[in-house]
């Protein structure tokens, strides 16, 4: 059995997701979700997101999808794909060896927007703000999901705005 994909992402009310390849605020309690969310679990992720990050995140493996055929990451448990499917087959690889529950889909908003028909979960964070940025998270059909879970923690004082949790999953569609 292939292990779902879910999306973990935080978006502005405008629907930025980032600014010259960063995250376009600061939200700790946010970064501790993602983390819950991913460890234990592969990672996919486009390159720009991998070279934001700047490094191998403990606990997951990651997957850069690239189109640039010279691109190497040299840490371990970092692996690279040149196509989706490619991606995607190596994800469920990875899932399977971790025994991981579902596969992550971290970014950025390319990825998000050519997998989107492909994932079964999402776990947002809609984040209170409307911050400038280049990259935005791809538009939802809303009749395809389901609200599962919503909450509005209170941020905590590093935390540069108020926010709330939600997850979806996507509605099966009738036989």
């Amino acid at each position: 059995m292939s292990a779902p994909l879910a999306i973990v992402a935080a978006i502005g009310r405008n629907g930025v997701i980032g600014a010259d390849d960063r995250l376009p605020w600061r939200l700790p309690s946010d970064l501790k979700r993602f983390r819950a969310l991913t460890l234990g679990k592969p990672l996919l992720m486009g390159r720009k997101t991998f070279q934001s990050i700047g490094r191998a995140l403990p606990g997951r493996e990651t997957i850069v999808v690239t189109r640039e055929r010279g691109f190497a990451a040299d840490p371990a448990g970092v692996h690279v794909a040149h196509d989706l499917d490619a991606a995607l087959a190596l994800a469920q690889e990875r899932a399977r060896a971790m025994g991981a529950d579902e596969i992550i889909l971290a970014g950025g908003g390319d990825l998000y927007a050519a997998l989107l028909d492909r994932v079964d979960r999402m776990y947002l964070t809609l984040v209170d703000l409307s911050p400038p940025g280049d990259a935005h998270f791809p538009p939802i059909d809303a009749a395809q999901w389901i609200e599962t879970a919503r909450t509005r923690p209170q941020p905590v004082p590093a935390d540069e705005a108020a926010f709330t949790f939600v997850a979806f999953r996507r509605l099966k569609s009738a036989p």
